[in-house]
């Protein structure tokens, strides 16, 4: 490496908003450690990929990447594979891509200074896997946050659930939760910079056990939603077996807490749900929807659907169908189950026609764009605040987010243009399948 390039780092995220702020809290422990981020790989002393590899075409997609940059090696720069595919593969991502120099899991992040000391010495190979092992979670006071108003603090880590079709126990370790002191005092800090808004993360977030025993996951959740300054509190994800009707009394209790639940149900059928060891049934997934239900103000609800999952009947997928009418989710994210490394569901038989996925998935798709079409509607009329997030300049709009986790795109007077990260009041004027239109209201 040249000696202009050799403290600058270049990092590519794949995958979910856990990896987003894995990477803010890896760019400031290389900024902490003498490090300049720069924004292209030509630049780049130190080229990293914070990996996802919840499907295979993540997975495949940072192997290409990997290949395509292959012709980088001969300019000295290091490469560095971060998070689950590196946890996954292991070290068989040198054997696939030999101009790798660091392989590190999430649930090694907190060794990342000693492993960039390694590389620096001329290490060729260096590997961080702690998989299960580890007890202890990635905090760090170094945190580069790319969004100015909105911060996430990860609560919880890993996962304990072993559902059949998830790689996420095996990439990211077993469940380890921070003390509530130490996640308030870090909202405290967020409130001090002038960040508004706070997301609390984990792979199942609501799973969150206090290892000092303070406060159970409402009770932090009602703490952070209390810190002066902050006006707006979200969480994600829940896990349905572990969401207890003190969150939504939360909800209803602390006005500063969204009044938006991502609570992921996978699948309808009970006979599905059993067979993805998701350890709940519909009509106890059921129960927890009419807790939101019967809340003092509307809670929008959102969720993850799977569609083929080995053995889906006909008749599994009609009942996953019809809960979509049952509930009348607010979005849903929806996927095609594909088969992970490591986990259960490889052993089942009754594997699915990827046409028959598909075909099911467009099925699902349209009926749930046919839910949020009508859903959407009846906010026309209604004047909503919402965070305003920045502006198109291409359709003279500005970006505005509702406390339930809308996009609602607004018009404003040029007399009255709003601030990015300031909170307005907007009358919703138009609806979409997965927006609004509004006017601010001056």
């Amino acid at each position: 490496m040249s000696a202009d390039s050799h403290k600058t780092f270049y990092l590519e995220t794949f995958g979910c908003q856990m990896n987003v702020h894995d990477s803010e809290k890896v760019i400031g422990t290389l900024v902490n450690d003498g490090y300049r981020q720069v924004q292209t790989v030509e630049e780049a002393g130190l080229v990293l990929y914070n990996t996802c590899s919840i499907r295979d075409k993540a997975e495949q997609k940072v192997f290409n990447r990997l290949n395509d940059y292959k012709k980088y090696q001969k300019q000295g720069k290091k490469f560095a594979v971060l998070g689950c595919v590196a946890q996954q593969e292991g070290e068989k991502i040198f054997e696939r891509a030999p101009h790798v120099s660091m392989v590190c899991g999430s649930a090694s992040y907190r060794n990342l200074p000693q492993m960039l000391v390694q590389i620096e010495a001329g290490k060729q190979r260096v590997t961080g896997l702690d998989d299960r092992e580890t007890d202890e979670c990635f905090e760090t006071e170094f945190t580069a946050r790319t969004n100015p108003h909105r911060g996430y603090i990860t609560i919880i880590e890993g996962c304990d659930k072993f559902c059949a079709y998830c790689v996420v126990p095996f990439t990211r370790g077993k469940e380890r939760s921070r003390t509530s002191e130490s996640v308030l005092a870090e909202a405290r800090q967020m409130a001090d910079l002038g960040y508004t808004e706070i997301q609390l993360l984990g792979q199942n977030v609501n799973s969150y056990k206090d290892p000092a025993g303070k406060k159970t996951f409402a009770e932090l959740l009602a703490a952070v939603g209390e810190v002066p300054g902050i006006r707006r509190v979200r969480f994600t994800t829940s896990h349905p077996r572990d969401f207890g009707r003190d969150i939504v009394e939360a909800i209803d209790a602390v006005p500063t807490l969204c009044d938006h639940v991502h609570l992921p149900v996978q699948s309808g059928s009970n006979r599905i749900l059993n067979a993805m060891q998701r350890l709940y049934t519909r009509e106890q997934y059921l129960e927890r929807i009419a807790w939101m239900k019967s809340a003092k103000r509307p809670i929008s609800i959102t969720s993850d659907i799977i569609v083929g999952f080995p053995g889906e009947t006909e008749e599994d997928f009609v009942e996953t169908l019809s809960l979509l009418e049952e509930v009348g989710y607010d979005s849903v994210f929806t996927f095609k189950y594909s088969p992970r490394p490591n986990t259960p569901s490889l052993a089942l038989d009754d594997a699915l026609p990827d046409q028959e996925k598909s075909r099911r998935l467009e099925v699902l798709m349209t009926r749930q764009k046919e839910i949020q079409i009508t859903r959407y509607k009846k906010y026309i009329g209604e004047i909503l605040e919402v965070m305003v997030e920045g502006r198109n300049e291409v359709r003279k709009q500005w970006i505005g987010r509702t406390s339930q986790n809308k996009t609602l795109n607004f018009t404003a007077p040029e007399s009255s243009s709003p601030q990015p990260g300031t909170y307005v009041q907007v009358k919703a004027t138009q609806s979409f399948p997965n927006s609004l239109l509004g006017e601010l209201v001056v």
